[in-house]
């Protein structure tokens, strides 16, 4: 395994104006050194470092930012999977940074690890689970940490479940949020949801176009893409509605990403997807993994209809392990560190903070 660092702004611009260029660069450059970073806690010196690291056949993009190389190490696990969920974290969940040594890794196929000659046929389950082994071996020995914590947004908490589950030697705490436990199972109750809520509404062009679709689990993503944006406009995955564009456009003057490299983002997603699919429909954790050698917490959107949150909390009840908390979020669907940010952040704080209280007792 061989990494290397590498700039924020690894692509280049293809396609657009010189001067437009020039003038976003700019910008971004100013919004990046203006915009507050991390402060050391232990008079040690602030993190902000971006590395490739090299896994079977590809390179991973990730990003490492905290108060300081001593600071508890947390590493992000976002959706999908393909989800390049990353600059979305930086913006909403930043704060993170000021109390752990965060590290915000693009997965196989994501974000900035998304390499169009790959061949998709590696994208697989035990693929990934290879590549976070890699990757948490080397953030364990560059930081010099016996354990680390993880953080899994919806696929990331596939990740995060089978990881801990064959190696908890190497987890603190895990973090589940909005947890994804079937994905048949999930297409099948955001299915009946949003049937009965387009028949609450008496809205008979989305009951035809569930009609189209027939009940679920879809053999193709076009379909289950399909249910999701009808699940979205009903409230199932953001509690509110969200300006994306905006928030696209301001995470890119903060210097989160680059217009030019968003294309290959939306390109990465889908071609994981594709990818994917077939796989995860057998995925089902109540069956993969029914206990856990380490303290976990599930963090659950109260109106998370996308993958059913009420099916999340059944599978709590029965996952054992040494320590389990349960915390809903009251204002919140699929997308909680989005919809909640400032309370997601405060209880990742406070989580980590009690395994660690309860280990000094």
């Amino acid at each position: 395994m061989t990494v290397k660092q590498v700039r924020l702004a690894n692509a280049r611009p293809r396609g657009f104006f010189r001067l437009g260029t020039l003038a976003i660069c700019t910008f971004v450059l100013v919004c990046t050194f203006l915009a507050p970073g991390s402060r050391a806690q232990d008079g040690g010196d602030p993190v902000a470092v971006s590395e490739r690291i090299k896994v079977r056949n590809a390179e991973l993009y990730v990003e490492i930012r905290g108060p300081a190389r001593s600071a508890p190490l947390l590493l992000w696990l976002h959706g999908g999977p393909g989800g390049p969920e990353r600059p979305l974290f930086r913006y909403f969940n930043s704060d993170l940074e000021r109390h752990f040594l965060v590290a915000y890794l693009d997965q196989r196929g994501a974000g900035r690890s998304f390499d169009r000659t790959a061949d998709s046929a590696r994208l697989t389950v035990a693929q990934h689970l290879e590549d976070l082994e890699t990757v948490i071996s080397y953030l364990r020995r560059a930081y010099a940490k016996e354990k680390i914590n993880l953080v899994g947004h919806s696929w990331g908490t596939v990740l995060g479940l089978l990881h801990a589950k064959a190696h908890p030697e190497t987890i603190a705490a895990l973090i589940c949020v909005a947890p994804i436990v079937s994905f048949s199972e999930q297409q099948r109750r955001a299915y009946a949801f949003d049937l009965a809520e387009a028949k609450r509404r008496g809205e008979t062009g989305t009951l035809e176009e569930l009609r189209k679709l027939g009940e679920p689990p879809y053999e193709t993503v076009d379909k289950a893409n399909a249910l999701e944006r009808i699940t979205t406009r009903y409230g199932g995955v953001d509690f509110e509605p969200r300006n994306r564009t905006a928030i696209v456009v301001h995470g890119v003057l903060l210097g989160l990403a680059t217009l030019w490299e968003i294309p290959g983002f939306i390109e990465g997603l889908h071609v994981t997807q594709r990818a994917m699919h077939a796989e995860l429909l057998g995925v089902d954790m109540r069956k993969q993994v029914s206990a856990l050698e380490v303290p976990f917490f599930f963090f659950l959107g109260r109106h998370d209809r996308h993958v059913d949150a009420k099916l999340a909390a059944s599978y709590f009840e029965t996952l054992r392990g040494p320590m389990k908390v349960l915390h809903w979020f009251e204002r919140s669907a699929h997308n909680v560190p989005f919809d909640e940010a400032r309370l997601f952040n405060e209880r990742v704080v406070q989580s980590i903070q009690s395994i660690k209280a309860r280990s000094a007792q």
